[in-house]
Formats: structure tokens, C-alpha cells, sequence
């Protein structure tokens, strides 16, 4: 081979070493040269990209958009519109904010500026110095001054005794206790204009990219969580590119306020919490246990019809089962601590699944028998940390609607199906339009630890599932490091009147509980086999569905859910015996009916009763009485006018048909 041919080659193959292939989310592949970056990516596509480029995911990790990448990589570039990339813009707020706190508040120390879902925070110890939301106004036209600079968001390599020289030269406390967690090697700082944080990231390019500020509220935070630490102040806000979008997102959380389920469900008596009962464990109030009768016989109905048959089961049970679920040790810390009896130690049932597969396992059973539904509306008790408690939506004690499915192999597609099936009718029935399946899958990485030691049983489980969405044609996202210990699952994100995003229900598999309490059925050729498992929950529990249902509908339920469906509000004494009457005849026919007696004027009641969201309020005076009607108003204002009794009858029977 000729001498220059040859290092033309060499030069060839060095060239090619020093390129990376950049895998995109559709699946083309293009080169780019060794240390190319994000913002290098998007520049070569398009200037108007780039410029809406707030950071990358690579290799499902969300880097900087200018840090260097020198392997063969999946990318995917990040903007607004991607909720890690508002995560990221919200992370480089708090930064901001911590910048312009620094500058009005000279000696201020700081602790941590996490994003949180809709904006971010930062807990600060003012020492001395006052802060309040009056302070608000001057420290957003700080972070927009500072923002102006476009100073560009720097990542720095830091050992760990430079680390601590130079939080020790700033006096601070709390980023000097982190730091010490830290191991050498691992620690980055963030620079941007005059200031220095120690943070692993990522940040967007620059702070320009920040053109909307608003602090939203103070509150008090113990220092990592720990009330025998030092109290700080938590300061909440929240930053759009575009002014227009924060007045929206402004709207968005007054009306948000006015559905919060906490509010609603005080006003509207549903709920309560007592001190002596203790925090997490509500106490339903009549009109509470009213819609929680009406969401049960609506499940119940519908599984009766689906096939399911009604089990119940204890509310505590001997460490052996739990031991024997493998739910300890993995879920320990999410249990309540056991108590002693005669010897054995007791746990208050965190989940119905064990004591369903002991009720499977009390009997023999065939293929023949086969798909078999177990349905419990079970109470069960999770321990969930104090800071972590949220009105409904966090609690102690839930009310679930749970079910476990056993099938056989070739049963499994079409039960995993229907249960998707029944999701989607329950979404129909109470107005959810927009929702998505996330399909949870395990870590390889993690197996034995988090997970079940069974990798050929999780690929094929999680492929089985996958064939099964992709066959319902429903929109889903695949996660991985959040299935159950046991199995894939699919968990259900649902999204409110407003907007809001929940995890409501869940439908999971079980290829380790069947071996694990030794399940069997006799199979066609007479010999034992393994049942397949699914864990439903379509309605989640009562509490959660709950408060999510008093958002979603603001507190005004469908005839059908309303704890009070008909008021009757006679203008005078005079009528009150028709009033009766008219309560009377409505109860006949199972239609929540009362009556308002105050000596009010009748303008009045019928405020009262629109604020109590009454579906509908009956005026009953001398003509109504005379020609045995009432004049029928729907909640909202909206006039019926004059009909008879058993026509109104007819028109509430058919709305409150569960």
C-alpha cells in the first residue's frame, strides 16, 4: 500500500474517532464532531431552535444545553414545552432569586433552591434582616434587572476542600453541612453573573431566557425537614418566558384556590380533620359518607356486571404474611410500626393483596373457574410522613377500590384489557377527557433490591403489557424505575376541569405473589399451574377520588354524586306544609330532598343554596301550592319555570340513575 494512501486511511479513521453519532427522538442518526453539544445540535438544525433550546436530555439525563458530549448519545433538545424544561428554567429562577437576595440582602445565607411542579422555592435564613411578602415587589424587580444581563449559567468541577474554603470564607452554615454528604469528585458549583451556588444542575443557557417574575407566598421551613433545626424562610415563585403566560398561569391558580379540595370540602361539609383522631385519618362528615355510598354502589354495580365478586377482608394481620408478600422489607417504611400480640407482631393492612390471595388459596380451583375477580372496597393504613400530608390527597387511612384478578397466561391480555377497558368507562361516566397511561417498568440495575430477582419474567411481563396498550390504541409513556416490586404496572394521570394533573388508578401485574403463597390451579392436562395476578385500583380510594372530584367539578357534583340534590324553599310559613309534601314525595322515589325553614326572605335561601351547590332549588308559594307544581331553578341560575311534581320526578329519577 502506497505511503500517502496509507495515512490518508489513518486519517479517515482518526476523523472517525473523533466523531459521535446523535441518536434523535424520531430515530435519525446524524454525526457531529467529538464535544459537540446540545446548543451545537440545535444551531446546525436552526438559528430559531437554538434559541428556544433551555437544556437536553441525553441519554434520558437532562444536561446543561453547552456541556460537552463525547460518546454516541440518544439527545433530546428541551424547551418550554417540555416539562423538564420548564423543571430546568424554574431551577435557574431560584438561582436568580438567590442572586438578586444576595444583592438587597447583604449577609443572607441560603440553604436549597429546588424547582418544584409549578415554579420553585428558596428557604433563606435572614438572620436579623426582615423579609415579608411586602418584600416581594423589590426583590422582582431585582431578579428582572439581574435577568436583563443574559448572564450565561456556568458549571464548574469543584474538590471538595475548595468546596468548603469557599463556603467557609461566605459563612455558610447550610451549604457547608452539604457539602460534608458530598463524596470529592462529585461536586459542581453554578455560576452566574456575581453569584456562586453550589448545585449539580442543569441550568438554561442564560438568564435572559427569563422575562416574567412572580413571588407567590412565604412560608416557614425547618432546615432539611427537622423540627430540631433552625426554622428558614421559604420563599415561592414562579417565572414565564412570556408575561402573557404568567397572567395566564396567574388565573389559572385563583381559580385553583376556589376549587381546592381542602376549601370546598370545609364549606361544603364533606370532610373534617381532628387532632384527637390524628393527622392523615379523616373523618367523613354525612355528606361525605352520602357521596362515598353513591361512588360504591355505582362500583360495585359496575363490577357485579363486569364479573367480580365481593370479598372482605381484616384490617390488621402477623408480620409471616407480609414477610411472606415480600412487602417487608421493600414498603416497611411506608407501613405503620407493628404492635405485639400474644407473642406475634401485628400490622395494620397496608394493602389488600396478601389477605386476597389467602382467601384465592382457601379453596381449590381449576381452569375451569378461571378468570377469577376478587372486589374489596378495603381500609387500609400507609404511614405517611407528617410534611407529606395534603388534605385528601395524602392521608393515613384509605378506603380503596381495589380488586385482584387471577387468570391464566392466555387469559392475561384480555383481563389486563378489560380492566384498561373499565378505566375508560369510569373517565366517560365523570367527565375526564384528558388522561394517560404511564407504563412503570423495573431498573435492571436494581434487581434483589427494589425489585423482584427475575429478569426473564420481567421482560416478558413488561412486553405483554406493552402489546396490550398498543393494541387498545390508548395514549401511554413508558418510565422506567417505577414499577411495583412485584410487576409492571400502568399507572393513570388524569387532569382536571383546570388543568391539574393526578395519579389516580392503577392497574398492575404479579409474577411473584402466586409462587410466593404457593397459588395454583389444575390446569387442562391435570396438573398444578401458577395463576397470573392483576392489582386493580380504577377509582383509586375514596379519599383521593374524592378530592380530586371536588376540583374537577368545583364542588358542583352531578345530580347523581350532589349530597343534597333538591331543596325545597317555601317563601312563606304559610306553605311549608305543601313544602313537606313535596319533600315527602321526593323521598319516595330515593331523590335527596330538604327543606329550608328559616324565616328568610326567599332571595336569600336561594343564595344560601347556590353556595351550598344545591342542584336544584324548588320555590314553592301560593300558586304552586294551588295548582300542586313548583317552580324548579338548576344551580347556576338557569330558570325551569313552573312544572308538576311528578313531571319534575321523572327528570331527577333519570339524573340521579346510578
Amino acid at each position: 500500500m502506497p505511503k500517502r494512501f496509507s495515512i490518508f486511511v489513518a486519517l479517515i479513521e482518526k476523523l472517525k474517532r473523533m466523531q459521535i453519532n446523535i441518536t434523535f427522538p424520531d430515530g435519525a442518526v446524524r454525526s457531529y464532531p467529538s464535544g459537540s453539544s446540545a446548543m451545537d445540535v440545535a444551531l446546525s438544525i436552526s438559528e430559531g431552535l437554538a434559541r428556544n433550546v433551555l437544556a437536553a436530555k441525553v441519554d434520558k439525563e437532562v444536561w446543561d444545553a453547552s456541556r460537552p458530549i463525547t460518546t454516541d448519545v440518544a439527545l433530546q433538545l428541551l424547551t418550554w414545552k417540555d416539562k423538564e424544561g420548564q423543571q430546568t428554567y424554574w431551577h435557574s429562577s431560584a438561582h436568580l432569586m438567590a442572586e438578586a437576595l444576595e444583592a438587597l440582602y447583604p449577609g443572607v445565607k441560603l440553604a436549597i433552591g429546588p424547582a418544584v411542579d409549578s415554579g420553585f422555592y428558596y428557604d433563606v435564613d435572614f438572620g436579623d434582616q426582615h423579609f415579608s411578602s411586602e418584600s416581594f415587589e423589590a426583590l422582582e424587580k431585582k431578579m428582572l434587572e439581574l435577568a436583563k444581563n443574559n448572564s450565561v449559567f456556568v458549571r464548574k468541577d469543584v474538590s471538595k476542600a475548595d468546596a468548603t474554603a469557599y463556603f467557609t470564607s461566605k459563612g455558610d452554615p447550610y451549604k457547608l453541612e452539604l457539602i460534608q454528604d458530598l463524596a470529592d469528585g462529585s461536586i459542581t458549583f453554578y455560576e452566574q453573573g456575581n453569584f456562586t451556588d453550589l448545585c449539580r444542575g442543569p441550568h438554561i443557557p442564560h438568564t435572559g431566557h427569563i422575562k416574567a417574575v412572580k413571588l407567590l407566598n412565604t412560608a416557614g421551613a425547618y432546615w432539611r425537614g427537622n423540627e430540631k433545626n433552625k426554622q428558614l424562610t421559604r420563599i415561592y415563585g414562579v417565572t414565564f418566558p412570556k408575561k402573557s403566560e404568567l397572567d395566564e398561569h396567574l388565573e389559572r391558580m385563583e381559580e385553583a384556590k376556589k376549587r381546592d379540595h381542602r376549601k370546598l370540602g370545609k364549606e361544603l361539609e364533606i370532610y373534617t380533620f381532628d387532632d384527637d383522631v390524628g393527622p392523615g385519618l379523616p373523618l367523613w362528615l354525612p355528606n361525605g359518607g352520602i357521596i362515598i355510598e353513591a361512588l360504591e354502589t355505582y362500583a360495585k354495580k359496575t363490577e357485579k356486571e363486569a364479573g367480580y365478586q365481593r370479598v372482605k377482608s381484616p384490617h390488621i394481620a402477623k408480620e409471616s404474611m407480609y414477610l411472606k408478600s415480600g412487602h417487608l422489607p421493600y414498603y416497611a417504611d411506608s407501613m405503620f410500626p407493628p404492635m405485639e400480640i400474644d407473642g406475634e407482631k401485628y400490622y395494620l393492612k397496608a394493602m389488600n393483596c396478601p389477605h386476597h390471595h389467602k382467601i384465592y388459596k382457601a379453596l381449590p380451583h381449576t381452569y375451569k373457574e378461571l378468570p377469577l375477580r376478587f372486589a374489596e372496597y378495603g381500609t387500609c393504613y400507609r404511614y405517611e410522613q407528617s410534611g407529606e400530608l395534603f388534605g385528601l390527597m395524602r392521608v393515613r387511612s384509605l378506603q380503596m377500590n381495589d380488586a385482584h384478578i387471577y387468570c391464566t397466561e392466555a387469559q392475561f391480555e384480555e383481563e389486563f384489557k378489560g380492566v384498561n377497558a373499565l378505566y375508560l368507562k369510569y373517565f366517560e361516566k365523570f367527565g375526564i377527557d384528558k388522561y394517560v397511561m404511564r407504563f412503570s417498568k423495573h431498573n435492571p440495575e436494581k434487581l434483589g433490591k427494589k425489585y423482584i430477582d427475575m429478569p426473564e419474567l420481567w421482560e416478558k411481563t413488561e412486553n405483554m403489557v406493552r402489546r396490550v396498550l398498543q393494541s387498545m390504541g390508548v395514549s401511554y409513556v413508558e418510565v422506567e424505575d417505577e414499577a411495583a416490586f412485584y410487576g409492571p404496572k400502568i399507572d393513570i394521570q388524569v387532569w382536571s376541569a383546570i388543568g391539574r394533573e393526578f395519579t389516580l388508578a392503577t392497574n398492575q401485574v404479579d409474577f411473584a405473589q402466586a409462587e410466593r403463597f404457593d397459588l395454583s390451579y389444575i390446569n387442562e392436562k391435570n396438573e398444578k399451574e401458577r395463576p397470573i395476578i392483576i392489582h386493580r385500583a380504577p377509582l383509586s380510594t375514596h379519599e383521593r377520588f374524592i378530592g380530586f372530584l371536588l376540583e374537577h367539578y368545583a364542588g358542583n357534583f352531578p345530580t347523581w354524586l350532589a349530597p343534597k340534590q333538591v331543596v325545597i324553599l317555601p317563601i312563606s310559613d304559610k306553605f311549608t306544609d305543601y313544602a313537606q309534601e313535596v319533600v315527602n314525595f321526593l323521598k319516595k322515589h330515593d331523590i335527596r330532598a330538604s327543606l329550608d325553614t328559616r324565616a328568610e326572605k326567599a332571595g336569600k335561601k336561594i343564595r344560601d343554596a347556590e353556595i351550598a351547590k344545591i342542584p336544584y332549588m324548588l320555590i314553592v308559594g301560593e300558586k304552586e301550592a294551588n295548582e300542586q307544581q313548583v317552580s324548579v331553578r338548576k344551580h347556576g341560575g338557569l330558570d325551569l319555570g313552573t312544572m308538576g311534581i311528578q313531571q319534575l320526578a321523572d327528570i331527577l329519577i333519570d339524573e340521579t340513575r346510578i
